[in-house]
């Protein structure tokens, strides 16, 4: 049996610290640690693309805190399907726009920009976004079904934002356009910080 083969590897302070840290709250020796830190790299490794981190970061945001459910898209489609043909239609658009403008309402200290939400929606394959220009943007919609459901979201949470937007509708499509944001701001893209959950620092430091 090969026995370990041993390196030398040179580590900045705050590093060290960080690794000493691990070592005793795992009680695990050094070594350890940083063997398990290298397996834990290797599997996941594909995560430091950087737009794979924001859509892992939706994701963790939504599921974790148990307020969200995951839903197959032909599910919804059916459920949005039979809406056109209940009496309880006007009802139940009446409602969802109260609960778009509850999220609205929500998504204030998270999303700060039209854009930031259109990117939300398209982590959980409400459509596919094609950024037409800074501020003009289509919705390639996966089925015409969703349009409404989709259109009283973003009109609510628009409103909420303040952002003067012009939204029209095409055949599967769904065209933005944002005008101002917070009544006199030019509109200006910002993402979120993700780093209190990826770094692209080595996997140690």
């Amino acid at each position: 049996m090969i026995g370990p083969i041993r390196i030398t590897a040179a580590l900045d302070k705050e590093t060290a610290e960080l690794l000493e840290k691990e070592s005793k709250e795992a009680t695990l020796s050094q070594s350890e640690v940083i063997r398990r830190a290298l397996r834990f790299y290797h599997e996941n490794k594909s995560i430091m693309d950087v737009y794979l981190q924001k859509k892992l970061y939706t994701y963790m945001d939504m599921l974790l805190s148990g307020e969200h459910v995951i839903l197959d898209v032909s599910h919804l489609l059916l459920f949005l399907s039979l809406i056109e043909s209940s009496p309880m239609k006007e009802s139940f658009w009446k409602e969802c726009r109260e609960v778009a403008r509850s999220h609205a309402e929500q998504f204030k200290s998270k999303v700060l920009t039209p854009k930031e939400f259109l990117e939300r929606l398209e982590v959980c394959n409400f459509f596919r976004v094609n950024t037409e220009s800074e501020n003009e943007f289509t919705l390639i919609l996966f089925s015409e079904t969703s349009k409404e459901f989709i259109k009283i979201l973003l009109e609510e949470v628009f409103k909420t934002m303040d952002a003067q937007t012009e939204i029209k509708l095409d055949l599967a499509k769904i065209r933005i356009k944002v005008n101002e944001l917070n009544n006199s701001k030019p509109i200006k893209s910002t993402s979120p910080s993700i780093s209190k959950f990826f770094t692209n620092k080595p996997i140690l430091g």
